[in-house]
């Protein structure tokens, strides 16, 4: 059986400092942490003694994509510095030990395109291949993440994600899957996930209002059973955020921080053990 690693998105610990959340997640047992991925707001080196202290490891970088971070840009100077964005991620994980880093070719909540389809792929995949090639040369991998439409309008479903990574031709990048999103954009989520197989890097769960698994409406036990069927290995890591239209707006929510942790991986543990 394939051995699932479990993970949780420290973007939600926000307000407190970065040790807190890292000890928290050792103290229930998880395998890694992903961290946000802003380079130049984080002591990395700090970080890193603090995994140290609490054996535990660095899952992923969850990187932010903003208007002058968009790899599809119509202002090639905004193309470059997204790229030079993701190198410098590249850099972050490397030092924290992480694996990967999230992509989505778009900035978040950019909803309309800038230019013709086949254009904004080719600068798609142009950029990609530029961070991606920088990505494999220090070991690190690039999953593309689909998002709803309703954040983004290039990459929605893991189809799309998968013609992107077949197109950029590396084998460091690769698909990332988002049970929240899909939950909005596929027709059959567990479908979706087998469809990319191998190419499947990273994982991230969330339920249908984006709260702890068994507090919507997803049926998780058959993605379980397709992570399983594919001998994914990889991380599952909890993106869970409060039901906001503004989640990021500074209130904070306490079930987020100690009671969605432990509930996730108890879920999630007893889940992956019916399978």
């Amino acid at each position: 059986m394939a051995k699932i690693k479990y993970a949780y998105n420290t973007l939600v610990y926000a307000g407190e400092e970065i040790e807190q959340g890292i000890e928290r997640l050792a103290r229930f047992g998880y395998d890694g942490v992903e961290f946000v991925g802003e380079p130049d707001k984080m002591d990395a080196g700090r970080i890193r003694e603090s995994l140290g202290r609490h054996q535990i490891s660095a899952s992923s970088i969850c990187a932010i994509y903003t208007p002058d971070r968009d790899l599809v840009s119509s202002r090639p100077e905004i193309r470059q510095n997204a790229v030079r964005y993701l190198k410098s991620c590249v850099d972050f994980a490397k030092t924290l030990g992480a694996q990967g880093i999230s992509v989505t070719p778009t900035a978040n909540m950019k909803i309309h395109a800038e230019a013709d389809a086949a254009t904004e792929w080719k600068w798609a995949v142009e950029s990609l291949r530029e961070a991606g090639s920088y990505a494999g040369e220090h070991g690190i991998r690039l999953a593309v993440e689909a998002w709803n439409r309703y954040e983004n309008y290039l990459i929605n479903r893991l189809e799309q994600s998968l013609a992107l990574v077949t197109d950029v031709g590396l084998p460091n990048v690769g698909c990332m899957g988002d049970t929240y999103h899909m939950n909005i954009e596929e027709t059959d989520m567990a479908q979706a996930f087998r469809s990319v197989g191998d190419k499947l890097f990273y994982v991230h769960f969330a339920d249908s209002n984006r709260a702890a698994p068994g507090r919507g409406h997803i049926d998780f036990r058959p993605i379980a059973q397709a992570l399983t069927d594919i001998g994914y290995e990889g991380y599952i890591s909890m993106e869970l955020l409060p039901p906001f239209a503004d989640p990021f707006g500074g209130v904070r929510m306490e079930e987020f921080y100690d009671r969605y942790s432990q509930e996730s991986i108890e879920y999630l543990r007893k889940l992956f053990q019916s399978i």
